[in-house]
């Protein structure tokens, strides 16, 4: 019950919680500077470890425990105010005011820093108080320093002696705080009425400390939990010092009356419940109790609740167990009813009733759901992005040969050089379409002969392209017709996974890519371009060869039907004039002189055919003049010395 000044002034001195006030708020002064000097030492520490070593233990562990502690220095601070506000309400009472000209001060260094480091800010003190804000302050703090350190996704590391020196300490120093812890249980809340609620804040530390030691017992290379439980067991004095800053901020809208007894700001509910066995309900109704005068117990419906919870839990809990035997298969799913670990039946899509668990279950099996298997995959750490549309094409689509793609596998295939037998390595990504069996057995087999189907369906493909592409070169893969390789290929898959009663149904294979590695793929470009530059030379030379044999065969037979034709002409002419002659000889043997003078005057008319005549007759002119010959109707023939000589026109007789 809080005291009023103005009613209750002059009975305070005879209260045990005044009487002791200045002996507990000197406890209570000691032991926050102790805490909070280690508390500050853990915050600087830690600071210090995460500048050489962000990604160590330490400065999670520290960090924890110094929220810890910072937390239950402000709980310890709020019940230092209360003591002096007790002390104070004391004075008048108890000691002998000095004389106006010899001013007393009482106070010691603490008290005298905290009013120093408030000079500045005396009027928002007085609005909103000093103990409000160092409250605030010390709960912002460890909330600022607790989102500092926060990552779930340190790596595991061995400490060494380090480890074992930091987790003496802590038990240590969690030991000194329970002895304290149990001194504040046993005090009576009529001397201190606090006590009680910073024993209760007191285990936060206490519990992150032993936590924070167990982290580092059993810190190694190999285990990851003692890392995630490190920054895991931040959540506690994180959650006292946001329920403390609520706390401070709802403060803001309180009254306040310098002679009304405070109350104790630095309490948690969080820390109530850290008690065995543990009771939220009490806790609740304290609270409400306390602060609105709300008392649960004197309400006939929480009494009849309380009554009959366990009988209401007990019933709950009985239908839930039978619910348990109702199964509800989803559409693309069917469900294999297991009765007392016997398979009996495959339920379909639906809801179906059997034997509640653990005498009936429900394995879940997929209903023609189909799924595409790569025979390689990479190391997941290339996280999947969407592509936008219109975009352009992701890195996974780039079938280029100098590119070195995440689902290509590595296989060894024969070669081939002069006569000598000898392997290569080409890349390939083949990948198969599969699903489950839509039967009954090909469902009861996938799930009970194999524990996991993609694992054995990727190492059934890699035996069989083992075996496949031992007696295949790299010429023959990359001229080879894909899809009669990729159905035989998923006929032997299949016939594999037959015979080793799988249940699993093969597609679909699709090879999509078959090339040399990455590293040999410009070195095989060289290899085919100097392949086709010497077929085209080769080739360039035989044109060259074939038409300088066509032209000397063209010049050959244009030869030598020149001289059949010469021949067959020099024959034909030796036989007409054969012919003639004898045909002459034959016409002079019968008509003798007359042939001969027919062949003169034949030969004659020949020569004169084109020749100009004049035939002369002594007889023209009868009185015996000879006729004259007018000799310049006629051109003499030319001179061989002088051809361009002119010819005189003259007479003749």
């Amino acid at each position: 019950m809080q005291v009023d000044l103005e009613i209750d002034g002059a009975h305070v001195a005879d209260w045990p919680r005044f009487q002791r006030a200045a002996f507990h708020g000197l406890r209570l002064k000691r032991i926050a500077l102790v805490l909070g000097g280690l508390a500050g030492l853990g915050l600087v520490s830690a600071f210090f470890i995460g500048l050489f070593s962000p990604q160590s233990i330490w400065p999670a562990l520290l960090v924890s425990q110094g929220a810890a502690l910072s937390v239950l220095v402000a709980g310890l601070q709020s019940a230092w105010w209360i003591t002096q506000w007790r002390s104070k309400a004391l004075l008048p009472v108890v000691d002998i005011l000095p004389g106006e000209d010899e001013p007393v001060d009482n106070s010691g260094w603490y008290e005298r820093l905290l009013e120093r480091i408030s000079a500045r800010w005396i009027g928002l003190l007085q609005q909103i108080g000093g103990p409000l804000l160092w409250l605030a302050g010390w709960a912002l703090l460890s909330l600022l320093v607790l989102e500092q350190t926060w990552d779930l996704a340190l790596p595991a590391a061995s400490l060494g002696v380090a480890a074992s020196v930091g987790a003496v300490l802590s038990l240590v120093l969690a030991f000194g705080l329970l002895a304290f812890e149990r001194q504040l249980a046993q005090q009576s809340p009529i001397e201190w009425p606090e006590a009680a609620a910073l024993a209760q804040l007191t285990r936060v530390p206490i519990i992150v400390l032993v936590l924070a030691a167990v982290c580092l017992l059993f810190a190694g290379d190999a285990s990851v939990w003692p890392v995630r439980l490190a920054v895991l067991i931040g959540l506690l004095p994180g959650l006292v010092a946001a329920e403390l800053m609520l706390r401070a901020l709802l403060a803001l809208f309180s009254p306040r009356r310098n002679t009304l007894e405070p109350t104790l700001l630095g309490r948690s509910v969080i820390a109530d419940l850290l008690r065995w066995p543990p009771r939220p309900l009490l806790a609740l109704q304290h609270e409400l109790h306390n602060r609105f005068g709300i008392d649960l117990r004197q309400i006939w419906a929480f009494s009849y609740m309380r009554r009959a919870f366990l009988p209401v839990l007990a019933l709950v809990a009985m239908v839930g167990w039978l619910l348990t035997g109702v199964h509800e298969v989803p559409l693309q799913g069917r469900g294999i009813y297991e009765r007392f670990g016997k398979p009996v039946q495959v339920f379909g899509p639906g809801l179906h009733a059997g034997l509640p668990w653990p005498w009936g279950r429900v394995l879940s099996v997929e209903n023609g759901v189909v799924h595409e298997l790569a025979t390689s995959v990479g190391d997941g750490k290339t996280a999947s992005v969407a592509e936008p549309a219109e975009g352009p094409a992701p890195a996974i689509a780039n079938r280029l040969w100098d590119a070195s793609h995440v689902n290509d596998k590595s296989q060894v295939i024969a070669s081939r050089r002069a006569d000598q037998q000898s392997f290569q390595i080409v890349n390939m990504d083949v990948r198969f379409v599969y699903r489950i069996g839509l039967t009954d057995a090909a469902a009861l087999a996938a799930t009970y002969h194999s524990a996991d189907v993609p694992t054995l369906i990727r190492s059934t493909a890699s035996r069989v392209l083992v075996h496949e592409f031992a007696s295949r070169t790299l010429d023959g893969l990359l001229g080879a017709d894909r899809v009669s390789l990729a159905e035989e290929i998923g006929r032997t898959v299949q016939a594999d996974l037959q015979s080793l009663d799988s249940g699993v149904e093969v597609l679909a294979t699709v090879v999509e890519a078959i090339h040399p590695p990455a590293g040999a793929a410009n070195a095989y470009h060289g290899v085919q371009a100097a392949q086709i530059g010497a077929q085209a030379l080769i080739a360039r030379e035989r044109g060259a060869a074939a038409q300088q044999v066509n032209q000397a065969q063209l010049q050959a037979s244009t030869a030598n039907d020149q001289a059949q034709a010469t021949a067959r002409e020099i024959n034909a002419t030796a036989q007409a004039a054969d012919l003639r002659f004898r045909a002459e000889r034959q016409a002079y043997a019968t008509a003798g002189h007359a042939f001969v003078l027919e062949q003169y005057l034949g030969q004659l008319s020949q020569g004169l055919g084109s020749a100009s005549l004049l035939i002369l007759d002594h007889r023209l002119g009868g009185n015996g003049n000879a006729p004259t010959i007018d000799l310049r109707t006629f051109t003499l023939p030319a001179d061989p010395a002088s051809p361009n000589q002119p010819v005189q026109p003259g007479a003749a007789h």
